[in-house]
């Protein structure tokens, strides 16, 4: 996976865990909603950062699929 096929999905967490901001959200789910469907298709792909934060490094193939099955 090159450099320009790879997304980069931030995700800003709140103290109590759960998902306050998420980038390449689908209108039809809410932050936590899209973090779980990543989470339970894409997991490996997650790293966690300091201060309430993380990301997701996908394929933009994988990140088209993941949002039209979303949408369905």
């Amino acid at each position: 996976m090159t450099a320009a096929d790879t997304l980069i999905i931030h995700v800003r967490f709140a103290p109590d865990g759960s998902v306050t901001e998420i980038g390449e959200r689908p209108s039809g789910l809410d932050a936590q909603q899209w973090f779980n469907r990543l989470s339970n298709k894409a997991g490996s792909s997650f790293q966690a950062l300091s201060g309430g934060r993380g990301f997701f490094r996908l394929g933009t193939e994988v990140v088209t699929a993941l949002k039209a099955a979303a949408l369905q």
